[in-house]
């Protein structure tokens, strides 16, 4: 059921819209929404304006498309990457790095036990604490400082890493992380993820680089192809100690 403040996407006629329950009205060109009438409502419940929307209660995949941004998130293909790669489960204890605007983290935290995440820059630590409270993750906790003071020897299921990564970043990691448990590093650059593969050879008992590739497909009246928009996104690397 949907509280005061909550974070709610109206749905209608392929137009989406990504609001606030409480005070106030909002204005479309399908009619003007009561933003109170959302509080109790339910996912699938109607609001009436002339033409009318669906009340979602938003998921992860929302919170990418609508969130606040700081910059660019990981893509849900590559949080899904690591994920499974990693067999992160409701008994994990994740720790992630390089929040941003906590997009993996919200996925992180629909899915572990509990989740520590540690955003260098205060002022995006902000921004992506302020969208896991709209998500209403509570087993989400938003650290303003740098990884590197990190604590705790083997406290950790999984580390994921999504920033500027140095070899001090994955040996701190693997002191980090519990016997059997799971290293996952995203990097945009070959350069980058080579340091990483080399920084963990010696140390992980298995690590391996996966390059993520997904096109999606568009069909049209005159035939159905390939999309022509990029596909590689960035390096997933998967070390396990």
């Amino acid at each position: 059921m949907i509280q005061e403040n909550d974070r709610v996407l109206l749905a209608g006629r392929k137009r989406e819209f990504f609001v606030r329950a409480g005070e106030g009205e909002f204005s479309t060109d399908k009619g003007m929404v009561k933003l109170g009438e959302l509080v109790g409502l339910s996912t699938g419940d109607k609001v009436s304006t002339h033409m009318g929307f669906e009340v979602r209660e938003p998921r992860p995949t929302d919170f990418f498309n609508y969130a606040r941004r700081t910059g660019a998130p990981m893509l849900p293909k590559d949080i899904g990457m690591v994920i499974a790669c990693t067999g992160m489960n409701k008994n994990d204890r994740v720790l992630d790095a390089g929040t941003g605007s906590g997009i993996a983290a919200i996925f992180f935290g629909g899915v572990a036990a509990s989740v520590v995440t540690y955003e260098k820059r205060p002022e995006f630590s902000e921004v992506c604490a302020k969208n896991i409270e709209d998500a209403g993750l509570e087993n989400v906790e938003v650290i303003a400082g740098d990884v590197l003071e990190a604590e705790g020897e083997e406290e950790f299921d999984v580390v994921h890493l999504d920033m500027q990564i140095g070899r001090e970043h994955v040996e701190h990691a693997w002191k980090l992380l519990k016997k059997g448990g799971y290293l996952a590093t995203y990097t945009p650059f070959i350069e980058h993820t080579i340091l990483v593969m080399d920084t963990a050879k010696p140390l992980f008992s298995e690590v391996v680089c996966h390059e993520t590739i997904a096109r999606e497909l568009t069909r049209t009246e005159r035939g159905t192809r390939p999309s022509t928009r990029v596909a590689h996104s960035g390096y997933i690397t998967v070390c396990r100690k």
